[in-house]
C-alpha cells in the first residue's frame, strides 16, 4: 500500500520527517505478521517438494508465532513427521536432533543418480540379479547394528565452511570422514524386479540415501531413492501428524483451534528424571538461585540433567542435581521470574 500524502494544506511549510511518517503509517495499517509469544511442539506432516524451512516459515505464518525452530530437516523430496518448537520449546530442539527415527523409503535397483535420489541426474546403470525375499531379507539382517556411513556430498554438512551440497552442485568432491551411526530395524514391505520398499529405524545422522545404495551394492547392484518418508521421530512414536491444509483450516476457527493441536515442551524429555521442587525452591530456581528438590520418576545420578517441576506440576525447565538433591538451574522454560 503506498503511504498517505501528509505534507497538503497550510501545515505544508512544517518540515516532516518523512520516513518516520511512512514507518508509522505501515505499522497503523499492515498487521504484524509474527506477533504471538505461543510455546509448544507441533509434530507437522511435511509435505513432499517443500524445504524443512519453508514449511517451518508456513507453519509459524498460521501460528503467527515470534519464535520457531524445527528439529531435524527432511530433504524436499521427502515428507512425514518434521516436530515444529514453538517459544520457549526451542530450548529441547537439540534433544530431538539427538533422537532416533523410523523411515519408511523406496529404492530403484540398478540406477544410481548423483544426489543418491529422484531429484539428481543419473550417473550409472547397472543390472539388477534376480532377487527373492529371503535373499533382501539376508542382506537387511546382515545390516543391522552399530556401524559406519560415510555422508554424502549432497548434504547439509560442512567442509571448511561451505556446505557439501554447494561442492558438490560446482562438481567438486572432498573426503568425508566416516561416522558412528545405527541400524536397528530393517524391514522389507514389498520387492519387485527394480525396486524395494523398506522401513528403517536408526539412529541421528543416518543417511537413508546412503544405506539404499549400501543395500544395493550387497544385492549386486546400485539404487537411488524414489520415496521417502520420516513415519516416526522419538520420543512421539507414531502419535498423530498435522498437514499444512490441515493448519489452515483451524485457522478459520480461530487461532485457538490450532494451539490445541500443540504438545507441552516437556514431551519431548521423557528419558530424563523428573524433580519436583517447593513453592520456595520455584521461585530460586527463577531467579538463577540452586535449590532443592525430590525425584519423582526416573534416575537422578549426580551431575544428572532433570526436569523441574513446580507444586502445581508446572514444567520450570532443566537443571542439574547433586548427590544431596541440590539443584542447579541450567535452562528456565518459564517467562522471566520478575513477578512471579
Amino acid at each position: 500500500m503506498m503511504p498517505v500524502r501528509t505534507d497538503i494544506g497550510p501545515k505544508a511549510s512544517r518540515p516532516l520527517n518523512r520516513g518516520k511518517v511512512r514507518r508509522n503509517q505501515m505499522f497503523q495499517t499492515k498487521p504484524k505478521r509474527f506477533d504471538r509469544a505461543v510455546d509448544g511442539i507441533l509434530l507437522l506432516d511435511k509435505p513432499i517438494g517443500l524445504s524443512s524451512n519453508a514449511a517451518l516459515q508456513e507453519a509459524r505464518v498460521l501460528f503467527r508465532a515470534l519464535k520457531a525452530g524445527h528439529a531435524g530437516s527432511l530433504d524436499p523430496m521427502a515428507s512425514g513427521m518434521l516436530p515444529i518448537c514453538f517459544g520457549e520449546a526451542t530450548k529441547v530442539c537439540a534433544f530431538l536432533l539427538d533422537s532416533g527415527k523410523r523411515y519408511q523409503f523406496v529404492a530403484r535397483l540398478g540406477e544410481r543418480s548423483d544426489t543418491g535420489d529422484a531429484e539428481g541426474q543419473i550417473v550409472e546403470r547397472q543390472p539388477v540379479p534376480s532377487l527373492t525375499r529371503k535373499r533382501i531379507e539376508a542382506v537387511l539382517t546382515t545390516s543391522l547394528g552399530a556401524q559406519t556411513q560415510v555422508p554424502p556430498m549432497y548434504s547439509a554438512l560442512k567442509h571448511q565452511g561451505q556446505r557439501l551440497y554447494d561442492m558438490a552442485r560446482r562438481g567438486e568432491s572432498v573426503e568425508r570422514a566416516a561416522r558412528p551411526i545405527r541400524i536397528d530395524e530393517l524391514t522389507l514391505l514389498t520387492h519387485g524386479d527394480a525396486e524395494i520398499e523398506v522401513t528403517v529405524r536408526c539412529s541421528k545422522g543416518t543417511y537413508v540415501r546412503t544405506l539404499a545404495e549400501d543395500l544395493a551394492l550387497k544385492l549386486g547392484t546400485v539404487a537411488h531413492l524414489t520415496a521417502l518418508r520420516r513415519l516416526e521421530v522419538d520420543p512421539f512414536g507414531a502419535m498423530p501428524m498435522h498437514t499444512l491444509d490441515q493448519l489452515r483450516g483451524k485457522v478459520e476457527s480461530g487461532l485457538s483451534e490450532l494451539d490445541a493441536l500443540m504438545l507441552p515442551s516437556d514431551q519431548a524429555l521423557p528419558h530424563l528424571a523428573a524433580v519436583a521442587v517447593s513453592t520456595a525452591s520455584r521461585m530460586d530456581l527463577l531467579h538463577g538461585r540452586n535449590a532443592t528438590g525430590t525425584v519423582t520418576s526416573g534416575v537422578a545420578d549426580p551431575g544428572a540433567t532433570v526436569r523441574m517441576y513446580g507444586p502445581d506440576g508446572d514444567f520450570l525447565g532443566l537443571g542439574e542435581i547433586d548427590r544431596t538433591g541440590v539443584i542447579q538451574p541450567r535452562r528456565l522454560l518459564v517467562k522471566s521470574a520478575s513477578g512471579q
